[in-house]
């Protein structure tokens, strides 16, 4: 495990280093600045379409930051050449993925955490309100489904190069937030093949927007039950697991030579 936790470090280190964080950071400080002092829609001043943006927002480049940084992980160090030194060192595949895991997964969460600050901070200032517990509910549910992600591009990473692992990462997490929650709408009009594709895709594709709690924080339905949520919390750490496994499983025979991966 202290192997492991070496690698997170260095993709801390990376990930500093790049300066994306930052860059995310300020981004999202312009654009909540920019809407105080705009009319939203001709509302007026309404802090929960604030917060619901910065909310949004923030699933947004978080989501973008996991897959960008956790699909690049291993190709690059492939590219590199560094693959070689690592492998040779007494570390296991399976601890080198962890821990790229792992470094991918708390700095991205770390992230997320700035982002949400950001955002209660900003909503504050505006005069709105919203409560603290669900707040810190879809702030760990989205931990889980940042794991989720984190896990999934690596998977998808250990047989691709950087770009189609983050490419296929995008496809699988929009079709799983846009898509999947229509689908048992849209069975109840189809029958034959299409039904059955429908409902193969709703579940073989994994449920990320069970970890989405963004509503019920702006609109105040309060926090989920707490069986509830200790369930989407286990779904997300089996996911995670499983999708671990199948990287592990990608990447454990792997071949490379000096002039690309096998």
């Amino acid at each position: 495990m202290r192997r492991a936790a070496t690698i997170a470090w260095v993709v801390w280190l990376e990930l500093l280093r790049r300066k994306e964080l930052y860059v995310l950071l300020i981004l999202l400080a312009t654009l909540l600045c920019a809407l105080l002092s705009a009319d939203v829609f001709g509302l007026g001043t309404t802090a929960r379409y604030v917060l619901d943006l910065g909310l949004l927002l923030a699933w947004i480049f978080t989501l973008v930051l996991a897959v960008i940084v956790g699909s690049r992980q291993l190709p690059d160090e492939e590219k590199r050449g560094t693959i070689y030194p690592l492998l040779a060192k007494p570390l296991t595949r399976a601890e080198l993925l962890l821990g790229k895991w792992l470094g991918v997964w708390s700095a991205v969460s770390c992230a997320s955490a700035v982002f949400y600050l950001l955002v209660a901070g900003v909503v504050r200032a505006y005069g709105g309100s919203f409560g603290w517990p669900a707040l810190a509910q879809g702030w760990a549910a989205h931990l889980a489904g940042l794991a989720v992600l984190s896990a999934l591009a690596l998977a998808f990473s250990t047989r691709m190069t950087s770009g189609a692992a983050a490419c296929m990462s995008y496809v699988v997490a929009g079709a799983s937030l846009c898509v999947l929650p229509r689908i048992p709408e849209m069975l109840s009009g189809a029958s034959g093949p299409q039904a059955a594709l429908l409902s193969a895709l709703y579940y073989l594709f994994p449920h990320i927007e069970l970890f989405d709690l963004r509503l019920r924080i702006v609109h105040g339905w309060g926090t989920v039950p707490r069986g509830v949520f200790a369930l989407i919390l286990a779904y997300g750490a089996a996911l995670t697991a499983l999708l671990l496994l199948v990287a592990w499983l990608g990447y454990r025979r792997k071949r490379f030579d000096r002039g690309g991966a096998a």
